[in-house]
């Protein structure tokens, strides 16, 4: 446990003083929420209407941004073959790089979302449910896209591959965090139904998410 806290601790610092985690992902998000009412133009009941949509894709595009970086860091300092060689198992500590990339980008982009909704024309409450949904709906798209880093992570410019191969697994993230979304704005849908759906992709992605990064990265290192 204390080497699993200590790996969860580097990468947590490591993320931070990089720049690559909290900062340029909520940075990109609100680039995305921004450009939105200049495309649609000043329709407030449009925006309104799209908007959770639009931070839903905005964090999507946003989580995506630190990918590469999530594994292929660890594998140019020689830090990914000695957690192999260490008698933690692999998917532990896939595991643990994984919570601390969802806690360092994940995290603030549902934390900034009920501010950025107002850029959307997205009330307070109806900002606060975005939200809501997107706590519950990053960590699986974190942990599906653990998997498409550990399939590039010895790839040269992987990380167009890795958007590739990791937006198809989103999609049914992307499309029950709009549902929840809209049905806690306007309904006419059960807010809980696409919610607890939400919530077991997350489960799912947390379970199947290191195994299989595990075994990519197990294959790549042979």
């Amino acid at each position: 446990m204390k080497a699993l806290a200590a790996l969860f601790m580097r990468d947590v610092r490591i993320a931070m003083r990089a720049g690559g985690g909290a900062s340029v992902a909520v940075l990109f998000f609100l680039i995305v929420v921004t450009l939105t009412p200049f495309a649609v133009g000043p329709d407030l009941p449009l925006l309104k209407r799209i908007g959770p949509a639009m931070l839903w894709i905005g964090a999507l595009l946003a989580s995506l941004l630190a990918l590469d970086r999530l594994l292929a860091a660890d594998r140019d300092d020689g830090s990914l073959d000695l957690l192999g060689m260490t008698a933690m198992p692999l998917e532990l500590a896939v595991a643990v790089k994984g919570l601390a990339h969802w806690l360092t980008t994940g995290l603030p982009l549902a934390i900034a979302a009920p501010l950025f909704a107002l850029f959307l024309n997205v009330d307070g409450s109806a900002g606060f449910a975005v939200a809501l949904t997107l706590l519950a709906g990053t960590p699986a798209l974190t942990f599906f896209g653990l998997i498409g880093a550990a399939l590039t992570v010895t790839l040269r410019r992987g990380g167009l591959l890795l958007s590739v191969l990791v937006l198809p697994l989103t999609i049914p993230v992307l499309i029950f965090g709009v549902a929840a979304s809209n049905a806690a704005i306007a309904g006419p849908l059960d807010f809980g139904t696409p919610f607890t759906i939400l919530c077991a992709l997350s489960l799912i992605s947390f379970v199947i998410g290191p195994f299989a990064a595990a075994m990519a990265l197990r294959h790549g290192q042979e």
